[in-house]
């Protein structure tokens, strides 16, 4: 695999909280345009792999790169240009309550951009539009259901046009049809936009959706890797322990 195709390295990363080692000498690259999902227990790191990617959290030791850049030295500029090349999807969808949806949508176009409000508006409809819920704009986040409100954080992501998306659990409180339907929608976005993703879940019936390749993290780095159907299928003890257990 040439340079040019790692769009995103971690290269011997420990991090720790206080006594806590949550990620040590992880290894991972995230080649460009494929989707990526990250599963593994509760606390074992999967967020936190997120949030070193996108520079909202620094490494103790070991570097991480996002398209050359090193995460721990970025300059402030250059940071703020990265950033407007990701897009990420919160857990909650993390939707301000009195903002309408498609205000939140717009939020990164007006703190980012400097388009006139019609061009905002224009391009917040037309990713709502992209996420199916068209005529939205104006509902205000209490009037929308819960895969509503995830779809809504979904166009948000995308208003900026990013080339690498983060999914943070993006099938949280949803039940079953509506988590369906999100994945799907994760998929077709993925494949329309030729996007780099990751996808940190523990829902086997979303990595079977969404994922070209599938990393198991246990005690701090990559302990299983495969395709969505070698994994499932696998026959390794630790992911047959992982799949066994129920994950909330």
């Amino acid at each position: 695999m040439s340079s040019d195709d790692v769009v995103i390295r971690y290269d011997k990363v420990c991090k720790s909280f206080g006594p806590k080692v949550v990620l040590k000498d992880l290894d991972l690259e995230v080649r460009r345009g494929e989707t990526l999902a990250i599963m593994g227990p509760s606390g074992i790191g999967k967020s936190v792999t997120l949030r070193h990617a996108v520079g909202l959290m620094k490494a103790d030791a070991g570097t991480v790169t996002v398209e050359g850049h090193d995460m721990a030295t970025v300059g402030r500029e250059d940071l703020r240009d990265l950033r407007r090349r990701i897009g990420y999807l919160f857990q909650e969808g993390a939707l301000i309550n009195w903002l309408s949806a498609g205000e939140n949508v717009a939020l990164p176009l007006r703190e980012n951009t400097k388009l006139s409000d019609a061009e905002i508006r224009e391009r917040a409809e037309e990713r709502l539009a992209l996420v199916h819920l068209e005529g939205t704009y104006d509902l205000m986040p209490p009037e929308l259901s819960g895969g509503m409100r995830k779809r809504v954080g979904l166009a948000r992501a995308l208003v900026t046009d990013p080339e690498i998306v983060f999914f943070d659990e993006p099938n949280t409180g949803l039940d079953p049809e509506i988590s369906m339907s999100i994945n799907h929608l994760m998929r077709e976005l993925n494949e329309r936009l030729s996007i780099t993703s990751i996808v940190v879940t523990h829902l086997v019936s979303c990595i079977l959706v969404v994922a070209d390749r599938v990393v198991l993290l246990d005690q701090g780095h990559v302990a299983a890797e495969g395709t969505p159907e070698e994994f499932v299928h696998s026959d390794q003890p630790r992911i047959q322990s992982f799949l066994a257990k129920p994950h909330d």
